[in-house]
């Protein structure tokens, strides 16, 4: 009952992250794409924040050392929306939508170049076809090679959001509360500034409260519910469920805006199936490895001496579904061996 209940919160986080575009496409005719950016988080970071005052679990807070990755991932979160609200606001949402799952390219990307990860031959397969769909969608195809500036920007938020998957990635075991009120206010009133500076000009009453209510359920809700599937589920199928959101996305586009399918875009919808197919084979078949940094106390004690010492060190810990081991530094060894 547990697993149903967690699959459920997983395919709603989906729905919710994916009700995002269109909606925002129709309330962008009447709010900047700035100021839009900032109300989508400040009223995620307000809704979570009136949740956790009826949650007695709130989780382990951050502390100093999370403050390099806090600051990469609301500087990226600041970036991420603006650009997705400037790329829905000049191309068209279908495109937008199914441009999100470029992100999972550059998170794996990243991820490989700074945090050594292991990328499997199905995701690098997934990779290829992904960014072949991406573009094509992003191509125009009128008149010369030219790319649609709206899917530019699109393209800039998925490698913001790429980025910023990988700081958070760093903070995640901390309270989900605390992270994602952080990030929804600090973002918020970040973006906010920008909006202030660039002189946009504030939106009705109206269009405030709708845009608030949006940012609660497609960025704080989805966001909440994500964790919640994860506690059961674990991170690799939960991504897979997660997965669906661009489809979902791109489906209400048609049925709320009336977008026209082009053969150009069913072309890239068929390519893009393709390689979201590999992305969930590849969570839901294989093992799933991850490497995060913990730090514990234990003692040498050992018969070739007459002294225990205890110390503590910083040492990678992979963790694999069927293994458990660690992975310490040869200046780490060197040490343990002269104890």
């Amino acid at each position: 009952m547990d697993k149903a209940k967690a699959v459920l919160y997983a395919l709603l986080a989906a729905v919710f992250y994916a009700i995002n575009v269109p909606v925002s496409k129709l309330l962008l005719y009447h709010v900047g794409p700035t100021s839009m950016a900032a109300l989508l988080y400040l009223g995620a970071g307000l809704g979570i924040g009136i949740m956790s005052l009826g949650s007695r679990q709130r989780g382990e807070k951050l502390s100093r050392r999370d403050l390099p990755f806090v600051i990469g991932m609301i500087v990226l979160d600041i970036a991420a929306p603006i650009f997705l609200m400037l790329g829905i606001s000049h191309g068209s949402s279908s495109n937008a939508s199914l441009l999100g799952n470029f992100e999972i390219v550059a998170t794996t990307v990243i991820a490989l170049l700074l945090f050594r990860e292991v990328v499997t031959k199905r995701l690098w397969g997934a990779i290829v076809l992904i960014t072949a769909s991406s573009i094509l969608l992003s191509f125009e195809g009128s008149e010369g090679f030219r790319f649609s500036l709206g899917s530019l920007f699109v393209l800039l938020a998925t490698v913001c959001w790429g980025f910023e998957n990988n700081c958070t990635r760093n903070i995640s075991s901390k309270s989900t509360y605390e992270i994602v009120i952080i990030k929804g206010l600090c973002c918020g009133l970040g973006s906010l500034l920008i909006a202030v500076i660039k002189e946009e000009q504030m939106p009705a009453l109206r269009y405030i409260a709708l845009a608030l209510i949006l940012g609660y359920v497609a960025y704080g809700l989805s966001i909440f519910l994500y964790v919640r599937a994860q506690r059961i589920l674990g991170a690799a199928k939960t991504s897979a469920y997660y997965a669906v959101a661009p489809f979902i996305g791109a489906f209400l586009s048609f049925l709320l805006l009336h977008e026209k399918l082009t053969a150009m875009y069913l072309l890239a919808l068929a390519i893009m199936l393709a390689g979201t197919a590999l992305v969930v084979a590849d969570t839901m078949i294989r093992n799933h490895a991850h490497i995060h940094q913990h730090t514990f106390v234990h003692s040498h004690d050992g018969s070739t001496h007459s002294h225990t010492i205890t110390h503590a060190h910083d040492h990678n810990h992979l963790i694999t579904e069927g293994t458990h081991g660690h992975h310490h530094s040869q200046k780490e060894l060197e040490q343990a061996l002269r104890s």
